[in-house]
Formats: C-alpha cells, structure tokens, sequence
C-alpha cells in the first residue's frame, strides 16, 4: 500500500473523532473537494497544507503516513486533546424565558400584513411594506419587504429585514436587521386589541433612514392583517411609497400613522 493511500485512510479515522467532514474543512479553511481528494487518495497535500492538517490533528508528518494498522493503533492511544465547552451566553437563559412565555400567544398573529409607516427616508411619503411572521423550530420569527420605486427613472429597490418576535405583558416586541445591506436595524412595538379578530395592530417603530442621516427616528405605525395564505405576487406589487392623502390607503390608517403630538402630551405615543 503506498503513502498516498495510507495517509487518506488514516485522514479518514481522524476526521471520524469530528462531527462532520464539513466541520473539519470549515476549521482548517480547506476546500472541501480538495479535502475529498485528499481522503480519496487521489492527491497528497503539499507541505503547507500538510503541516496544517498535522497541527490540526496533534499528529507528526511521519505519523500522519505511517502504515494504516500502525497508525489506527498510534491513534488508540495517543492522549487526545479534549475540547473544552463553551460557557453557556448569559443572555441565553433570559432568551429561553422570553420565548417560552411569549410563544403560544404570538401564535394567532402568524401570517402576512401591510406595514404602513411614514418613511424615514422620504419625509411625507407613506411606505406600505409586507411582512410574514412565521414559526420556526418553537421561535417566532418575521420577514418585512420593502419596495421602492425612484423617480424619474423608476429605479425599483428592494429590502429585507429579517427578525424575531416575542409576546410580552400584552404586547409584540419585534426586532430586525436589514439583511441585503446589513446597514441598519429597527425595533417595533405593537400593542394587539385582543379582538376575536385580528384586523390592525398599531404601535411605534424606531429606526434610521436610508439616506444615511445619523439620528435616530421614531415613526407610528400600523399593522392591516391579510391572512395566512395570500397572492404574493400581488401583494408586494402594491408595497412602496404612497401620498399622506393617497385614497389608494384607508382613512383610517393615513390618520393612525400621522406624526403628529396633541397639546398637553409629554411623549411620543402610538395611537388607539
């Protein structure tokens, strides 16, 4: 049996101490079909990557092409290193409270919705967006969409924010990022009316603009419910930028998201 063949079978055993092949490449930073390769028998590392692969291992070069019933029994007792365990985050603990607490309520909010907001980013328009909550592996998690057309070229740009949701003391806390740019992250506040059926949430978000102003930015904003199953296509095609006054948006929604502070109020508020 050459080296060549000695060395593969016995870079088989080593990887089989790891989770997965996959878990190897990806610590050495090797190309998974050279590493293939490699276990095939097909090549031999050169001496860079041969030195790395060792180091890896906690093994010798000499050893690494020792004959393979020789190697498996230098293997069998060679004290190997043993991994030492992450500490747990200390923020995971209060996560797994947040979300078992809120899971169950957040539920019936599952499915699709308009977000209508008046945009941070082109002050006294109206943005309406689509967002999808969704329940994955026991969390809620949610998706917004923009669309924006620029004029006078009717440039269209889209955005991503991917985030998670949880339900607590009578309300939705939502939390994303921008995911296409990785520029920006919002929070939104909703406040559900605990109908028997959910038609609007209402609450505020806190963001930043698009156009690279610094200052944060506190918006109203209202959450129309379209269902669990939608038209996508659809749907997203009437996301985008919309007068203050545009009869294309319900009444009530132009006045629950105007920016506006009444006489005598000390903060900020979302609107009934």
């Amino acid at each position: 049996m050459s080296q060549t063949t000695d060395f593969a079978s016995n870079l088989k055993l080593l990887c089989s101490y790891h989770k997965s092949i996959a878990e190897v490449c990806r610590r050495l930073e090797l190309n998974r079909a050279q590493f293939n390769r490699y276990l095939s028998g097909q090549h031999k590392p050169g001496a860079n990557t041969m030195l790395r692969i060792c180091n890896f291992f906690g093994i010798e070069e000499f050893e690494a092409l020792l004959p393979h019933n020789q190697f498996k029994l230098l293997v069998q007792v060679k004290p190997r290193e043993q991994q030492p365990q992450a500490a747990p985050l200390p923020e995971l603990s209060h996560m797994q409270r947040l979300q078992a607490a809120g899971t169950r309520e957040l539920e019936r909010y599952l499915g699709f919705y308009f977000e209508y907001y008046l945009s941070m980013a082109h002050p006294g328009k109206l943005l309406r967006t689509l967002v999808c909550f969704e329940k994955q592996a026991q969390q809620i998690y949610y998706q917004r969409m923009e669309r924006m057309i620029e004029f006078p070229h009717k440039k269209v740009y889209h955005c991503r924010y991917l985030g998670m949701a949880h339900f607590l003391v009578d309300r939705i806390f939502m939390l994303d990022y921008e995911s296409l740019t990785g520029h920006e992250i919002s929070q939104t506040i909703l406040f559900p009316t605990f109908k028997n059926r959910i038609s609007q949430l209402k609450g505020l978000k806190i963001g930043v603009s698009g156009s690279g102003e610094r200052m944060p930015i506190c918006a109203r904003v209202v959450y129309e419910y379209l269902g669990r199953s939608i038209n996508m296509r659809k749907a997203f095609s009437l996301c985008g930028l919309y007068d203050i006054d545009s009869p294309q948006i319900d009444a009530s929604i132009r006045q629950a998201v105007r920016n506006e502070v009444a006489e005598g109020e000390w903060h900020f508020r979302a609107r009934y």
